[in-house]
C-alpha cells in the first residue's frame, strides 16, 4: 500500500490537523478555566436551589390548601363548627404562654 499523496496534500492534511487540534486545546482550556468551573458549579447549585424551593412552594401551597377547606366550605363560607373550637384552642394556648411568661419574669 502506497501513499499517493503529493507533497503538499499531505502539507494541507497536518496544516488542518494543527487547526483542528488548536481548536480542541481552546475548548479545553475553557472548560478547565477556573470561572468556567465555578460558574457551572454555580448554575448547578442555582437550578438545584430552584427545583427544591418550587417543590417546597408546592408542598407548603398543597399543606395550606388542605387545612384552608377544613375551615371554609366550597361556597366560601367558615365552617363555625371547626373555626370556634380552632379559636378556643389558639386562644387557649396563647392564654397559657402569657401567663407562663408572667411566672418566669416574677421568679
Amino acid at each position: 500500500m502506497s501513499d499517493t499523496r503529493t507533497p503538499a496534500q499531505i502539507e494541507a492534511d497536518i496544516i488542518g490537523r494543527r487547526e483542528q487540534l488548536a481548536l480542541v486545546l481552546d475548548e479545553i482550556g475553557v472548560r478547565v478555566h477556573p470561572k468556567t468551573i465555578m460558574g457551572d458549579a454555580k448554575a448547578k447549585v442555582a437550578s438545584t436551589v430552584d427545583r427544591t424551593a418550587g417543590r417546597a412552594f408546592v408542598a407548603v401551597n398543597r399543606s395550606v390548601s388542605d387545612v384552608k377547606a377544613q375551615f371554609v366550605a366550597e361556597d366560601g363560607s367558615p365552617r363555625l363548627e371547626r373555626v370556634v373550637p380552632a379559636a378556643l384552642l389558639v386562644a387557649g394556648a396563647v392564654s397559657l404562654l402569657v401567663v407562663s411568661s408572667r411566672r418566669r419574669k416574677r421568679c
